[in-house]
């Protein structure tokens, strides 16, 4: 019984000192947490980008969504994710099944009811039809798709794909190439 009391003890104890205090995990910079996506509209996206080129990394979900919500906690709350993120792109958090209507390019996009639930119109027309979540798009410095990317990725696997965008690898390099030849250098980086 002693024993058993002091293993339980040891694994509280150790428990206790992995999680790493809330203040240590947010870094604060001119009011903007830049240890997580700052999530901006759609329309805070575009208004932006007409300011300040810079693409724009659009997180296509939903609220049923269970790989969505892993993406978030696992991807997109990694520290050095979250920056590069936020460094490199105007993030958006589009809800696949949001029922107001956006422009998008001089047309405008709505909901479409569809059985017991529906899709946005927008969300169909930036992933070419493939409503699979969750979904990352790439939209260059000029609004145009320039990838979407459909399933979870991890944070490792994020990395690349997010590199490869926002350093414009895409439109020198064959992705089989860049993907072979990459070295992470975000993670590396952890807090």
């Amino acid at each position: 019984m002693k024993r058993l009391s002091a293993i339980l003890i040891i694994f509280a104890t150790l428990s206790a000192l992995s999680f790493k205090p809330a203040e240590q995990t947010q870094i604060l910079r001119h009011g903007v947490n830049q240890a997580a996506v700052n999530w901006l509209s759609w329309e805070e996206a575009m208004a932006l980008s007409q300011k300040e080129k810079k693409k724009i990394l659009l997180s296509v979900y939903t609220d049923w969504c269970g790989w969505c919500k892993r993406m978030d906690t696992a991807t997109f709350e990694e520290p050095s994710i979250a920056r590069y993120i936020n460094e490199n792109f105007y993030p958006v958090k589009f809800d696949a099944e949001q029922r107001g209507e956006l422009e998008y390019q001089g047309k405008a996009y709505k909901y479409v009811k569809n059985g017991k639930r529906g899709y946005h119109e927008l969300a169909a027309e930036l992933l070419k039809g493939r409503l699979s979540f969750p979904s990352v798009v790439f939209l260059d410095e000029k609004q145009e798709v320039i990838q979407s990317i459909v399933g979870y990725k991890p944070p490792e696997e994020f990395e690349k794909i997010a590199t490869y965008f926002a350093q414009d690898h895409y439109k020198k390099t064959p992705w089989s190439t860049y993907q072979k030849n990459f070295r992470p250098t975000l993670l590396l980086l952890k807090d």
